[in-house]
């Protein structure tokens, strides 16, 4: 039998590629039903998704028992991408051409793609970091060899080297608000660098209970602005989603609106159980906007909820005037309406969110498997997730 070395493996990011360019893939998850429907490779059609448990596909004799395609490759996915190596092997046994993701659904949840947006006259570059795991968006500024982090991930390692092959010394981290879904990498970045983490100081605040948070950070109010190089990213506060949502304006040509506006929703306001409250917000942030942006602007979010939002390149983003007729929110054409509909769509917020928002303002200290476990899954930030 080969060595564990000797397993065929695919790397996730080979993975995605392949998915991508619509090449034929089988995914095998090997993971308890319980978990995969918490969280698992959903660029995958269903009908090239099984989910077979180790111990009973060492059961099977024979490819057909399996359901899957003899003429098609198979990634197989576990948790960590140590379970998934002897399924490789014995499918490769039964006769198919498998590979194991090295990495596992950890690997993949943290995978993020950095992919090129139109830049403004006052950037050199502007990157859209694509979480597929999570359906999570973050953002590179660069602009004369400096550079701003919007919204990284626990692991910024991809958005470091980004700002290495652009040339740029990163001189600032931002949020735009205290998130819920994901912990974030821009204090313990900000801290590595020794640059300003930039977050409004009304999302410093643990929202159940208002609660002082302890994260260290530069407050940034409604009309502060981040220098960049030759940039100017000025902040709007877009409360609703959270207190301190904000949107970061580059040269009134882009908006990075967080949570505040999706491709085809925008923030839920439940999250901290003041539903009705932040709803109102949400109606003033949203009345603020129509009246004071240019319908020219580019919206590129924090959030989107699947490839049906992408642009042909793949990307995550639309002019805010196309999106005032085709996002139903944002179409509506009074405030009661838009309360009415937001406050229909709630639902029951993930069980994690509490704590994911405690360590993001810095009350509480959790594990690298603990993080693991908070984030599994797709994001639900977006009314009607």
């Amino acid at each position: 039998m080969p060595k564990p070395a000797q397993v065929p493996e695919i790397l996730p990011n080979e993975l995605l590629a392949a998915l991508e360019d619509g090449q034929p893939v089988q995914v095998v998850d090997v993971r308890a039903p319980a978990r995969v429907q918490m969280g698992r490779i959903d660029m995958v059609p269903d009908g090239r998704f099984r989910n077979i448990v180790g111990s009973q596909l060492a059961m099977m004799r024979t490819g057909a028992e399996t359901g899957l395609d003899p003429e098609v490759p198979v990634a197989v996915v576990c948790g960590h991408g140590n379970s998934s190596k002897p399924a490789t092997l014995f499918l490769n046994h039964l006769g198919f051409t498998a590979h194991s993701v090295r990495g596992g659904m950890a690997a993949w949840m943290l995978l993020a793609v950095p992919r090129q947006l139109a830049a403004p006259p006052s950037l050199d570059a502007l990157l859209q970091f694509d979480r597929v795991g999570k359906g999570a968006l973050g953002y590179l500024v660069a602009s004369d060899g400096e550079a701003l982090i919007v919204d990284p991930p626990r692991r910024a390692d991809a958005y470091e080297a980004a700002a290495r092959d652009a040339n740029a010394r990163i001189v600032a981290v931002a949020d735009t608000h205290a998130h819920a879904d994901y912990i974030s990498g821009a204090p313990a970045l900000a801290q590595s660098l020794g640059v300003p983490y930039y977050l409004h100081p009304a999302d410093s605040v643990y929202p159940y209970d208002d609660t002082p948070g302890a994260v260290q950070h530069e407050p940034l109010r409604d009309g502060a602005e981040i220098r960049v190089g030759r940039a100017t990213v000025r902040a709007v506060h877009t409360p609703g989603h959270t207190q301190g949502s904000v949107t970061y304006m580059i040269d009134d040509a882009v908006a990075l609106t967080g949570d505040f506006i999706f491709i085809d929703s925008v923030g839920r306001p439940d999250l901290a159980g003041k539903a009705a409250a932040w709803t109102e917000r949400l109606a003033d942030s949203i009345e603020l906007a129509k009246a004071s942006w240019p319908h020219t602007i580019m919206v590129h979010p924090a959030h989107y909820g699947g490839d049906g939002e992408r642009n042909a390149d793949r990307t995550i983003g639309a002019r805010f005037g196309d999106l005032l007729t085709q996002n139903a929110v944002l179409a509506l054409a009074d405030r009661e309406s838009l309360a009415r509909w937001v406050l229909d769509r709630t639902a029951t917020a993930p069980a994690a969110y509490p704590t994911i928002k405690a360590v993001n303002v810095g009350l509480r200290m959790v594990s690298e498997l603990e993080a693991e476990e908070l984030e599994v899954g797709k994001h639900e930030c977006a009314v009607g997730a």
